[in-house]
């Protein structure tokens, strides 16, 4: 009895079986903690690249040039010289002169035995001149200034003041057998001009009156007695020239010899540019 049971039992079994219907997807598995149960991604392609904008005038390269063309351009100019130069770019005035002052300065000649005259003022452009200049054709009684010299009167005081307490003293020894001293040759006093007679460069003092060259001195008998470079002159002539230069700082701001540089190597250079706390350049 029990096996028949069993038997319809099996039988039931197999009818639900055969009745049921399987489902149109399988089961999807379980979703793990921490995943999501979205979807994988579906793989990107690289995208596609936008056609580029048509380019602007201000965009295109230049084409390659060969030499620049210099033909329609102005023709360049040379330096200037002092003659075109402004006094903006040369800084330069025609400085004011103190009549009390430049009274004074001419007394003082006057007792040194200074010959000389005033002249009329100079004013040459671009700031070249002098307000008080004066006209010296000796530098001290009986000894010349060859060729006459136009300076301010500062620049004669000192030369009488150099020549009556240096230069005739330190003669009479190195040269006593020339005699005195009777002429000082000049190569350049008042000239309007650049520094060393440069095309391009500051203005000299030559340029204000301030200075005067000595090429040479002329005694009584025998030649006349050159400046030149005497450094290494052992004789009585090469001391007589290091001795009156360096006096000469003594009386000018400024002493240039021939030991200074190649543009001086043929005369002392001598000026009274007044610098700031008194500061004398010699040289």
């Amino acid at each position: 009895m029990k096996n028949i049971i069993v038997i319809l039992s099996a039988l039931g079994c197999i009818g639900l079986l055969t009745d049921a219907r399987l489902p149109d997807e399988g089961p999807f598995p379980a979703v793990r903690p921490g995943q999501s149960n979205t979807a994988a991604p579906t793989p990107q392609l690289p995208p596609i690249p936008e056609p580029k904008p048509e380019r602007s005038d201000a965009d295109t390269p230049p084409a390659k040039q060969g030499p620049p063309d210099f033909s329609n351009q102005p023709e360049k100019q040379g330096p200037k010289l002092p003659s075109q130069q402004t006094l903006e770019e040369q800084h330069l005035t025609i400085a004011a002169e103190s009549d009390a002052e430049h009274s004074e300065c001419e007394r003082e000649l006057q007792v040194l035995g200074v010959v000389f005259k005033d002249i009329a003022r100079i004013d040459d452009g671009n700031g070249c001149g002098i307000d008080k200049p004066i006209k010296v054709s000796e530098a001290l009684p009986g000894i010349k200034l060859k060729p006459e010299a136009v300076f301010r009167c500062p620049v004669a005081l000192a030369l009488a003041r150099w020549m009556k307490e240096s230069v005739i003293p330190a003669a009479s020894v190195a040269a006593k057998d020339q005699g005195h001293i009777v002429a000082v040759n000049q190569a350049s006093s008042y000239i309007c001009r650049l520094r060393n007679g440069a095309e391009i460069g500051k203005v000299s003092e030559h340029a204000r009156g301030n200075a005067v060259d000595i090429a040479s001195f002329s005694f009584e008998k025998g030649k006349d007695v050159a400046v030149q470079p005497r450094r290494e002159d052992p004789t009585l002539i090469g001391a007589f020239q290091r001795t009156i230069s360096a006096a000469g700082c003594l009386y000018f701001t400024t002493v240039l010899d021939p030991e200074s540089d190649a543009a001086h190597e043929t005369h002392f250079h001598l000026d009274v540019l007044e610098r700031n706390g008194g500061y004398r350049y010699c040289h």
